[in-house]
């Protein structure tokens, strides 16, 4: 059964007893590592002028953003934790490099607004800060590189099969920190917007409150699900007193077919929480570290 025309989160109501929340980037979509190599790390050493430390910039950024407890998290906080690696690498700050002073973009992403370009623009026109100026056009650089990409970019095996069974029982939601319109086009592409009742990016929120939006009080006790490959997803996932199916960053492919095969049928007849949720988790946190190879070098 394929599902109607998306919902909007705001009025979401549920069509079936379960509900499978499904991270796009890294997860649904074989993308995180083509877009962060190809089009974000890129610009960054680019609108940030980090050419003579690019070797170094362009390991931070994937360290933060592919291969590291941060996996997946918003571009804007990714970037501060980008820099903030690099004052504290030796090998850099022996460059003398000046890297930027990002105060004013640090006080916004802890303002509480929603971190995408339109409240940046927002911003941007109230403050007129440069700094805030510099990391929209770095971000509005970042989208028109990934449009570029979208032609490439293919969702994982596995995930097609495991879409088709998940919505005989389940609402399937698009949850991630992407721009929604740029989530809506890779979708509507690979012809898997139509087993999505709702499609939610950045502009709606984070991750959490996209599952709180949706979930709260309309769904049983282990009855929401949520599918991601990054910390970030666990966290939404938790927050919410939801399960989690990890996919697992370098093993995508045997974690949906694993998902086909075993999860959603755990999940289905309630024995996914448990032992078998905790052993799942066990294997993902491996993965991601939280100390950079270059200070274990060290």
């Amino acid at each position: 059964m394929e599902s109607s025309a998306p919902q909007t989160i705001q009025f979401f109501q549920p069509r079936h007893p379960f509900l499978v929340g499904l991270d796009s980037d890294g997860c649904v979509f074989d993308s995180m590592e083509t877009k962060h190599k190809r089009c974000f790390i890129p610009n960054t050493i680019e609108h940030w002028r980090l050419q003579p430390i690019a070797p170094q910039a362009r390991a931070a950024a994937e360290f933060v953003s592919l291969y590291s407890k941060w996996r997946g998290i918003n571009r804007f906080p990714a970037l501060l934790k980008t820099f903030e690696l690099l004052r504290d690498w030796p090998e850099a700050v022996r460059t003398r490099t000046p890297l930027p002073d990002v105060t004013p973009l640090e006080a916004w992403v802890h303002s509480g607004t929603a971190l995408a370009n339109p409240a940046l623009e927002a911003e941007c026109a109230r403050s007129g800060d440069p700094v805030l100026k510099q990391a929209l056009e770095w971000s509005q650089a970042i989208n028109r590189a990934v449009t570029g990409l979208l032609e490439e970019l293919l969702p994982f095996p596995w995930v097609r099969e495991c879409a088709e069974k998940l919505v005989r029982q389940a609402d399937v939601i698009c949850v991630s920190v992407a721009p929604t319109e740029e989530l809506q086009r890779e979708w509507q592409r690979h012809d898997i917007a139509r087993y999505a009742s709702l499609i939610a990016g950045q502009e709606m929120g984070g991750k959490k409150d996209h599952l709180k939006a949706v979930s709260a009080g309309k769904y049983a006790a282990h009855s929401v699900l949520m599918v991601g490959d990054t910390p970030g997803d666990l966290a939404a996932a938790q927050a919410n007193g939801a399960l989690f199916f990890p996919i697992d960053p370098g093993q995508e492919k045997q974690s949906w077919e694993r998902f086909y095969h075993e999860g959603i049928g755990r999940f289905f007849d309630h024995t996914f929480a448990g032992d078998y949720q905790a052993s799942l988790l066990e294997e993902f946190e491996k993965l991601l570290p939280e100390t950079p190879p270059w200070k274990n070098r060290g």
